[in-house]
């Protein structure tokens, strides 16, 4: 499964944001460092099912279909906060770091409404800049990069000139575990000194930032969006920072929980809720309710915690979703289950690169593929599209 890291300094709603994203319930208080360990769990993102639009019914596997909407898993990792200092070992530093490197995507939750300063200890409501929180997020994440591609450097550049090796690969030998490619380095170099040999200190902080921004892009969840001193601090930030989205953690759960209870109707994701028992619901739950649909639904269009989820893969990690089949006609698996699989795969990718997503076997003995709804053959250098339904033809 991808994997997303839920970061953030402490107390900004990020164990809120995980459980409501994962139905989890890790520790949650309003205090720093409840987080200790890293917490995993799994959490969807959501894309339409073609079974609507084919009139069938279908058997999923490895997702759920709910209305002809397909929830597929993806992993969360919920770290422990992170504070000024931490590329240095301040607080939990260097596990954080440690932690935070394991994932594909960072979405960085912030306190929106200005109500917790830079150690995450509360204070009153608007009188912290959330903006601070931005630029040493990225600011610990770079230094604690460039501090292990720094330490070695000179005995590094000796070795490259007496073995002629690769510079790119050095570099990816030192970030090894972080899972940074190869490519991600080769693509972040272009834009500095080609002469390794002359690099300073600020070539290698603009490297690092350059890895980072290709290897682990960041969607910034602006938490609390439904106090009032969050609205103008949201446009600020905007200003500033690409992929912001508004977010009320709390607000998703307590829409979770009444959905679960059969008090309303919701699916994560939604504009609005539908009350089913009103005669059920007390005063303080009607408040609430009511609360939510002003200041959240009826402003922003959804909690934010489903459209997090749901850009952080398809827009920053640009996956798409493909169905692949054994029999084109009826869209079964061998065992007849219809659309089986949904599958998140990079967006531009070939029949061949799909093929090895199901198997290693199926991939060494592709023949070619076979475009379920058109029923035709399509070719090995065809890029997939969101939706397909694809037949694998093997050796």
């Amino acid at each position: 499964m991808l994997q997303i890291a839920v970061t953030g300094k402490p107390n900004v709603g990020k164990s809120s944001f995980f459980n409501s994203a994962t139905s989890s319930s890790v520790e949650m208080a309003n205090y720093p460092f409840t987080t200790i360990d890293a917490n995993k769990a799994v959490a969807h993102v959501i894309s339409e099912c073609p079974c609507k639009e084919l009139d069938v019914t279908c058997n999923p596997r490895n997702s759920i279909c709910v209305d002809g909407k397909r929830l597929i898993p993806i992993e969360l990792i919920d770290v422990a906060g992170l504070v000024p200092g931490a590329h240095e070992g301040k607080g939990l530093g260097n596990k954080f770091l440690d932690d935070l490197m394991q994932a594909k995507v960072l979405i960085h939750v912030i306190d929106a409404s200005g109500s917790t300063n830079a150690e995450g200890q509360p204070v009153e409501a608007g009188s912290y800049d959330p903006l601070q929180d931005l630029e040493f997020m990225e600011h610990e994440i770079v230094m604690w990069m460039y501090g292990i591609l720094n330490r070695n450097w000179s005995r590094l550049v000796r070795k490259i000139e007496a073995e002629k090796l690769d510079i790119a690969k050095v570099i990816y030998d030192q970030l090894s575990g972080t899972g940074i490619t190869i490519e991600d380095i080769i693509e972040a170099k272009r834009s500095i000194e080609p002469d390794y040999t002359k690099w300073e200190e600020e070539d290698f902080i603009q490297l690092t930032k350059n890895i980072l921004h290709i290897a682990k892009p960041m969607l910034i969840v602006a938490n609390k969006a439904d106090l009032p001193t969050a609205a103008e601090n949201i446009e600020r930030i905007r200003e500033r920072f690409p992929n912001v989205i508004p977010t009320s953690a709390q607000s998703e759960m307590a829409l979770v929980k009444a959905a679960e209870s059969g008090l309303i109707k919701y699916t994560s994701g939604d504009s609005d809720f539908e009350i089913l028992k009103e005669d059920e619901l007390n005063t303080a739950q009607k408040n609430a309710l009511a609360y939510i649909k002003e200041n959240i639904l009826e402003k922003y269009g959804s909690t934010g915690v489903q459209e997090a989820l749901n850009y952080a893969i398809f827009d920053l990690l640009e996956r798409i979703v493909v169905y692949p089949v054994e029999d084109e006609h009826k869209y079964t698996d061998q065992k007849g289950n219809v659309l089986p699989d949904a599958i998140l795969i990079r967006k531009g990718s070939v029949p061949r690169e799909l093929a090895y997503m199901v198997h290693t076997d199926i991939g060494d003995n592709f023949m070619h593929a076979v475009d379920a709804r058109k029923n035709m053959r399509i070719s090995s250098e065809y890029e997939l599209e969101n939706n397909d339904i694809i037949s694998i033809i093997t050796r």
